[in-house]
């Protein structure tokens, strides 16, 4: 039986996690151009670019809610796909990583195959969702300008609960649910297909994501197999409203 917990190794996967793409990619950041793209959150130092990072935590930290095998799976596997062909796409299509962000890609992600549609918005939506969640915490709730923002724009946290319980529960087939900062300063709860999200200029509801969830099958069938409502109404105990806060207060 694997042991999730053994130092080496969480070294080792930190340090397969930090080469990543960023090794075909030949860079180790990217900077973000002026301009009318939405803006791109930095925790800690380190902004969501075409790097896969670190998990940040031990594969078996969110359970029960989520088992330790579904977490190194759907973050080894899926998202790392996601990374590497994320740089493939980039290379073949000639976009210049030196003067483009990911959220400026997405932004205009309507000039681009479906290759890059997909594994973009893949890296982009796992990379927001590994930093969204936390050990598992009981009555876990927001606080502060988020709270105040999502009473103000969506009735309560209770509603916003429902509201955004029921995009992920109502998303056919693959999906996320989001929580979204629109252009026009105001939270809403939105749901997107596959691995689109709000930034893409070809989304229904455009703005930035504040908070995501992936309802694929992937990350929950092991335990929950076609449960998807269960999934959610478990994964609000692991919800980081400390990172969704900060993340809220610097799009502010």
């Amino acid at each position: 039986m694997k042991n999730y917990n053994d130092p080496s190794r969480r070294k080792f996967l930190k340090n397969t996690g930090k080469a990543g793409i960023g090794a075909a990619l030949g860079l180790s950041s990217l900077s973000t151009l002026a301009g009318s793209a939405p803006r791109v959150f930095s925790l800690d130092g380190e902004e969501i670019d075409f790097t896969q990072k670190p998990l940040g935590y031990a594969y078996n930290a969110i359970e029960p809610v989520v088992d330790a095998m579904t977490m190194e799976i759907h973050y080894t596997k899926h998202a790392a796909a996601y990374a590497k062909n994320l740089a493939d796409a980039a290379k073949d299509e000639k976009v210049d990583i030196s003067k483009t962000s990911v959220t400026q890609l997405l932004s205009g992600i309507s000039k681009y195959s479906t290759k890059m549609r997909n594994n973009g918005g893949g890296h982009y939506n796992h990379e927001l969702f590994w930093r969204s969640l936390r050990s598992p915490i009981m009555g876990n709730t927001p606080s502060g300008a988020l709270a105040t923002q999502i009473t103000k724009d969506l009735g309560s946290f209770e509603t916003f609960q429902q509201k955004f319980g029921d995009a992920g529960k109502n998303r056919f087939g693959s999906g996320w649910a989001w929580l979204v900062w629109t252009p026009e300063k105001k939270l809403v709860v939105s749901s997107t297909p596959n691995q689109d999200n709000p930034l893409m200029d070809l989304a229904e509801v455009k703005g930035t994501p504040v908070l995501g969830l992936d309802v694929w099958e992937h990350a929950y069938y092991l335990k929950y197999q076609n449960r998807r409502p269960d999934y959610i109404n478990a994964w609000w105990s692991v919800v980081n409203w400390e990172y969704v806060g900060k993340r809220f207060d610097s799009l502010l």
